[in-house]
């Protein structure tokens, strides 16, 4: 049983993870990556899996598989309708990662309720020039063996309710000085860091920097 638990990899899943594997192998197949009985015999070995370990050779041999990330989007929930360049801005609600890494910056739209699943693996969310649908947003971030950076502006609140286990979960120091006020979005970030981490650092908007050094001259 010790050893169990020193190795992150042997625990069990949930059948939340094992639809989101499912997902991932159909948008893979979608792109040509999997034939349709290989996707039905992953398929079929993604429900058949009891730990994380099971789940590692089921997509390790998908070239960008760890990015490809499906848009769930519940049909009970009100989805706002975008306007300007919100309208053309990717629009994200997950990202599921498996001994690989995935990046989410620039302008991009972000919901009101955010998943990010890391399994040896690096996410890094960057929500300084995001579009909020939502003035609020919840991030539930968990990891095992891998990282999860979330990176805001001066003007986002930030509230953290984070377990790390031989991890680290909090927010780290910040870069900018914090400019937040009683209109400014919040975001909440949940979840559990087990031996891993999940850090969120307050920023700088890109080009910032630069900006304000030309001024200067």
């Amino acid at each position: 049983m010790q050893d169990m638990v020193d190795d992150p990899s042997q625990l069990r899943i949930s059948d939340d993870d094992r639809h989101k594997v499912t997902e991932m192998l159909r948008t893979a197949a979608g792109e040509g990556r999997l034939e349709v009985d290989e996707l039905d015999e992953r398929i079929e070995a993604t429900y058949s899996a009891k730990i994380y370990a099971d789940l590692v050779p089921i997509v390790a041999d998908l070239p960008g598989a760890s990015t490809q990330t499906p848009v769930l989007r519940p049909q009970d929930q009100p989805v706002r309708k975008p306007t300007g360049l919100a309208a053309n801005a990717p629009h994200h609600r997950t990202s599921f990662v498996v001994m690989g890494g995935q990046d989410r910056k620039g302008v991009w739209e972000v919901g009101p309720n955010y998943n990010a699943f890391v399994v040896m693996g690096g996410v890094d969310i960057d929500l300084r020039e995001a579009i909020f649908a939502e003035r609020e947003v919840e991030i539930m971030a968990n990891c095992i063996m891998g990282g999860i950076e979330i990176v805001v502006n001066a003007h986002t609140h930030v509230i953290v309710d984070g377990v790390g286990i031989m991890g680290d979960f909090g927010q780290t120091r910040d870069k900018v000085d914090s400019e937040v006020g009683p209109d400014s979005p919040v975001v909440r970030v949940k979840g559990v860091a087990l031996m891993g981490s999940v850090n969120i650092t307050r920023r700088p908007m890109p080009g910032e920097k630069r900006q304000r050094r030309r001024r200067l001259h």
